[in-house]
């Protein structure tokens, strides 16, 4: 019986729980019950936390913010799938319309290596964080806000940014990857900087430190699964991932002619 033909449902929760990242951790099996079809996922956590804080357990951590689909902290693994499987959709978008009254629902925390858990489905993405230090951003001082007419990029370019900018950083990319590569997320940020004309002069430079970042922060290597695509909730495309390698390997010969430098030093130009 579906949850639409029955007002509420109660499940099975089969979640990972880990007090600490030094810590062992187990699955441990939990009720859900009286659950909507219009609660979120987040929601249906939030009413197995109350029973569980009613009946004097620790309540499951999970992590979280502002549960529009914005910032992707409401990151996990839903039945193996980074935020449920559902297309282009956050964990906390997720509706419990999408499960049937008795199901068992299994939830982990992201599994790679560059995102230690800190407690239960909670990860450390830091690293994500580190990546864009190295080297997603520009350094050109842009002044104040523009008029949109004033800037004269053309709207295929416009759009083309746009599209890599659509990366919240969640880490699903990360998690559904079989070598836990950054690829996708990299290369949103290198490709979104690259197509405009800020972010040009320091191109090499920046794809050089980002491919680098990826490697200090213990990110596997991409082999072209094409599962981070799949996992995107904001349905960031593979094309990006193909347009940071162009301009790492732009960077490297424009280093063998010794025109630049590419650890983060001044063009020789």
């Amino acid at each position: 019986m579906s949850a639409t033909e029955h007002g509420t449902m109660n499940l099975k929760l089969i979640v990972w729980r880990q007090s600490g990242p030094d810590k062992p951790g187990r699955f441990e099996t939990y009720d859900a019950k009286n659950i909507t079809p219009h609660h979120s996922f987040l929601e249906m956590l939030d009413v197995v936390n109350e029973d569980l804080i009613k009946a004097g357990k620790d309540p499951i951590a999970f992590d979280h913010d502002c549960r529009e689909g914005i910032c992707g902290a409401c990151s996990a693994v839903v039945n193996g799938v980074p935020h449920g499987g559902q297309e282009r959709t956050t964990l906390c978008q997720l509706h419990m319309r999408k499960f049937k009254d008795g199901d068992a629902i299994y939830l982990e925390p992201w599994r790679a290596r560059a995102f230690p858990i800190l407690r239960d489905l909670i990860v450390d993405r830091t690293a994500l964080d580190r990546l864009v230090q190295a080297a997603g951003f520009v350094s050109c001082h842009t002044g104040g806000v523009a008029d949109g007419n004033a800037i004269l990029i053309g709207k295929p370019e416009a759009d083309y940014a746009m599209d890599a900018a659509e990366c919240i950083g969640c880490g699903a990319c990360v998690a559904a990857c079989p070598n836990g590569a950054a690829m996708l997320f990299a290369g949103a940020k290198v490709a979104q900087l690259a197509e405009l004309p800020q972010g040009q002069v320091e191109a090499p430079q920046r794809v050089a430190a980002m491919v680098k970042a990826m490697s200090d922060n213990d990110f596997g290597n991409c082999t072209n699964h094409y599962e981070c695509e799949g996992a995107c909730p904001k349905g960031v495309k593979v094309k990006f991932i193909a347009r940071l390698n162009r301009e790492f390997t732009k960077a490297l010969f424009q280093e063998t002619l010794g025109t630049i430098s590419t650890n983060r030093g001044t063009s020789k130009e």
